[in-house]
Parts: structure tokens; C-alpha cells; sequence
């Protein structure tokens, strides 16, 4: 091995990088990744968040008109029996 090569240590260890500035080397990775990994953490809190808002918001939807069409069909039982015979011989038809 040649000596030039043998004094540059490829992968530098904690030691020898107390000597060069306090940001660069391991310890300014370090501080990298934590900063990152708190931006991603707060990203997925907020996707989580809005995600959460919005399936709430589905869910009331869905029960507000599962009520409105319950009523519907108690009001009118027999157009709602035609209309879902109707509904199924189109799609009978269709999927012939």
C-alpha cells in the first residue's frame, strides 16, 4: 500500500474528526438525519390529521344519506321496489 493512501482513512471515525469543525463529519450527519426524521414525523402527523378529517367527513356523508334514502323507501315502498328491479335487469343485461 502506498503511504499517501494509507493516511486517508476512507471511512473516518468520531476521533478523527474531533480535530476538523464541529458541523462536518459524523456528528453534522447525525444532526441530518434527527432533522429530517422530525420533518417526516411532523409531515405524517399532518397527512394523519387530514386523513382523519376527511374519512369523518365520508362517514357522515354516508350516514346522512343512508338515513334520507331509509326514508325514501318508507315513504314509498313501492317505487323503490321498482326502481332496484329496474336497476337489477339493467345490470343483468349489461353483464351478459
Amino acid at each position: 500500500m502506498n503511504a499517501e493512501t494509507s493516511s486517508q482513512n476512507p471511512f473516518p471515525t468520531s476521533a478523527e474528526n474531533a480535530g476538523s469543525s464541529g458541523t462536518n463529519g459524523l456528528n453534522g450527519d447525525a444532526n441530518r438525519v434527527r432533522r429530517m426524521a422530525q420533518t417526516l414525523h411532523e409531515a405524517v402527523d399532518s397527512l394523519e390529521e387530514k386523513l382523519g378529517s376527511g374519512s369523518e367527513r365520508v362517514m357522515g356523508l354516508q350516514e346522512e344519506y343512508g338515513n334520507m334514502a331509509r326514508d325514501q323507501v318508507r315513504s314509498n315502498p313501492l317505487a323503490a321496489l321498482g326502481v332496484a328491479f329496474a336497476a337489477g335487469y339493467i345490470i343483468s343485461k349489461i353483464l351478459r
